[in-house]
């Protein structure tokens, strides 16, 4: 038997063969190859020559699969998109400029970047709610949007000119994945298609150097010609088809789910947008089903989250009902681990809450999740 648990140095590539140049109790860590297994494979690889002696160097040919495998979400987000964050921070690609505000969310944003820039990952894969489709879940499917994105509601705040990658590859992956589940998917491949906020105000405020490529997810309306309880039965198979379709790219994904929490604002825009002695919630109920929600997060009881999301998302007027946190727990197969709440905050009377599920701790080792 050989273990294979890490490559070592200069193995060759043999027309979709590895040729290995070892002693059959060497290790070898073969989901860091350039070729990778299918989920199905033992990561144990068995050689028919039972005659070499213990310390016996041999050659042993290992066939890969065209079929790759070890791909693995390294964290999951929760990710409010209020575009006041953008507008106070004043980047350059934003056209409006801010005096100051909202500043305990933007210090709990730098908190979670300051994680992420512990975490190693290849690509970022966000559904956003301000990316509405009626006929099924859509996916960006062009390498390269670029163009300005102007907020509907607040245009005064927020006109940021985006320039995105996409990973074209991993997100025809998860279509394909959702599409044998069962799931109305469609890729969006229109290179006028304008990107939403939501999405551009997620992705900024988590990595502001947009140095990694997106996965964009749009948001199935189900919840408005069915339920919510539909649009979580749908969202939960389309996580567990992002999670299938992760592992088997091989690659290292953050997953976001772009939200607020309770989501009754105002009617009225202050005159300065950013005087804070205008903000808080709307009301007090809203408060309370925000600080259970968040209780439940970081006690780990995702699953019982999600069974009071429809009663949440209905009392709340949550931003829930767009899908995405449902999507993203059911991607990380509901963690029963705490979430790390890096700031939970006001804007303009909404509820907004920053987390991360980390799966990289050697207690939280979830198939398709983490190593």
């Amino acid at each position: 038997m050989i273990k294979v648990d890490k490559k070592p140095a200069g193995i060759p590539k043999i027309s979709g063969k590895i040729e290995l140049l070892k002693s059959p109790l060497t290790k070898f860590d073969l989901p860091a190859l350039d070729a990778k297994p299918s989920e199905e494979d033992s990561t144990t690889l068995r050689h028919n020559h039972s005659s070499y002696e213990f310390f016996q160097w041999v050659h042993v040919l290992v066939i890969i699969r065209p079929n790759m495998g070890g791909g693995r979400i390294v964290a999951g987000l929760l990710a409010p998109h209020p575009p006041h964050l953008v507008y106070a921070e004043n980047p350059p690609q934003n056209e409006p400029t801010a005096e100051c505000g909202w500043e305990t969310l933007r210090w709990g944003y730098e908190r979670l970047r300051k994680q992420l820039e512990n975490i190693e990952y290849d690509v970022i894969v966000i559904l956003s709610p301000h990316w509405q489709t009626y006929v099924g879940t859509h996916f960006l499917g062009l390498e390269h949007f670029k163009s300005l994105s102007v907020d509907p509601i607040f245009p005064n705040l927020f006109r940021y000119h985006y320039d995105l990658k996409i990973d074209v590859e991993l997100a025809k992956m998860i279509h394909d994945e959702a599409e044998t589940d069962g799931l109305s998917v469609r890729m969006m491949e229109n290179p006028d298609f304008r990107v939403d906020y939501g999405t551009i105000t997620s992705c900024h405020l988590t990595n502001p150097k947009w140095d990694k490529p997106l996965v964009s997810i749009s948001s199935n309306r189900s919840v408005h010609y069915y339920s919510v309880e539909v649009m979580q039965e749908m969202m939960m198979k389309l996580g567990i088809a992002t999670r299938k379709a992760i592992w088997k790219s091989g690659k290292k994904a953050v997953v976001i789910s772009s939200n607020s929490l309770s989501h009754r604002h105002f009617v009225n825009e202050s005159e300065i947008p950013e005087d804070m002695s205008k903000e808080h919630i709307t009301n007090h109920s809203q408060y309370l089903w925000d600080m259970k929600m968040i209780k439940m997060m970081k006690d780990g009881k995702t699953k019982e989250l999600i069974e009071m999301m429809p009663e949440f998302t209905e009392q709340s007027v949550a931003e829930t009902d767009g899908g995405a946190l449902t999507w993203m727990l059911s991607a990380l197969d509901y963690p029963t681990y705490p979430a790390t709440i890096h700031e939970y905050g006001t804007i303009i009377g909404t509820g907004n809450a920053i987390a991360t599920w980390d799966t990289n701790d050697e207690k939280r080792k979830i198939k398709g999740v983490s190593q």
